[in-house]
């Protein structure tokens, strides 16, 4: 069966091409939020062509709303999805080609979305359908899950859990391969030029606490003390800072990417014991998440992610931050493979065809193998 899957999906590749071109080519940047389009009317456009394409291959298809859409295959009680998104960062500077263009050169896609994460999300479609060609029939349902707010703070798929159970098994194509067991923890820390609104500390303080420990240091917070490391998951690291004020009153933020094993309430402790009379404060937090390594779900990802490229599928850990945050059951699986980094935010985001298909032949396999796990 699986080499009959193989071939399907590769059969469906000019069609998939197609379809993710299609999708690409909206602007998807979220925009002001309007009746019928929470995150605006482009990333509304992008979910409605998504859903257009799943019924086109013949799925069911649900809107919530238009916060997040999925297209379904099979019975059951439960199911087994991929969760991507059809949202966008912006555009920025820098492009060679209109970023919403689909201009295709040498097999390889130039535009916003296409890795970040439209493609991948696309993939994972195709090779449902592939699956479907082929009539399987799988032990639980399986869906394919457009997000709209992925970039901007996970407001989809909240609105989405409060409305439909967890999966039993899934992934997000959104990160990298080979299969992903755990996420660092990520958080963004505020610290205030005083702790209230009479003034315990000068904006001299303020400064020189934020040069000295974070604009003059190194980004692994080892003068705040949290310069933690795990053998697994690296080494803390700090970036995105921000310098503002509101109603006169300035502050600084930092994001943090943290290893797992230690809390967040730890990691503000340390840097409040530095501030003094500055005022520390946690904007927003994410644990770590972690899956047990030789689980039977991290088992068929990293069968079917070797079995397609012949490479090495042991599961790793990243820095980065996905669904996987705040959707329980899934983990990150792709789509970028070793040695591609730096292209999803950047100008001329790009991904080869021969990569998009790759990524559909691994897809079609894990959702054929997680929709028959017990």
């Amino acid at each position: 069966m699986e080499n009959r899957i193989l071939k399907e999906t590769e059969a469906l590749k000019d069609s998939m091409i197609e379809g993710i071109l299609e999708l690409v080519r909206i602007d998807s940047v979220k925009g002001e939020a309007k009746e019928g389009a929470p995150f605006g009317s482009g990333v509304r456009a992008a979910l409605d062509k998504a859903l257009e394409i799943s019924s086109r291959l013949g799925f069911s298809t649900t809107n919530l709303d238009n916060y997040i859409g999925y297209a379904e295959y099979g019975q059951g009680a439960d199911y087994v999805c991929a969760i991507g998104h059809v949202d966008v960062v912006p555009v920025g500077d820098g492009w060679r080609q209109p970023p919403f263009s689909g201009y295709v050169e040498n097999g390889t896609i130039y535009s916003r979305g296409i890795l970040d994460n439209k493609g991948p999300v696309m993939a994972c479609l195709y090779g449902l359908y592939a699956l479907k060609r082929l009539g399987y029939e799988p032990k639980r349902r399986i869906r394919i899950i457009f997000g709209c707010d992925e970039e901007s703070g996970f407001g989809d798929l909240k609105y989405y859990l409060e409305r439909e159970k967890a999966p039993v098994y899934g992934f997000t194509p959104d990160c990298k391969f080979p299969v992903v067991y755990a996420e660092r923890g990520r958080a963004v820390v505020r610290v205030w030029a005083w702790k209230d609104k009479e003034k315990g500390s000068s904006l001299d303080d303020f400064f020189a606490f934020i040069t000295q420990y974070f604009i003059g240091a190194k980004n692994n917070g080892d003068r705040l003390g949290i310069d933690f490391v795990h053998p697994e998951y690296g080494v803390m690291e700090m970036r995105n800072y921000k310098l503002a004020a509101e109603e006169g009153r300035p502050y600084f933020e930092a994001s943090l990417s943290y290893p797992g094993g230690y809390g967040i309430q730890e990691i503000l402790d340390k840097i409040q014991e530095k501030a003094g009379a500055l005022l520390v404060v946690l904007v927003h937090n994410y644990n770590p998440v972690v899956f047990e390594k030789d689980s039977p779900m991290m088992g068929v990802m990293k069968h079917c992610y070797e079995m397609v490229t012949g490479q090495d599928g042991t599961p790793v850990t990243t820095t980065g931050g996905t669904y996987a945050k705040a959707m329980p059951g899934i983990v990150p699986f792709g789509p970028s493979f070793p040695g591609q980094k730096g292209i999803g935010h950047n100008p001329n985001e790009w991904m080869k065809m021969e990569d998009l298909i790759t990524n559909a032949k691994i897809y079609a396999l894990t959702l054929y193998h997680l929709g028959m796990l017990s």
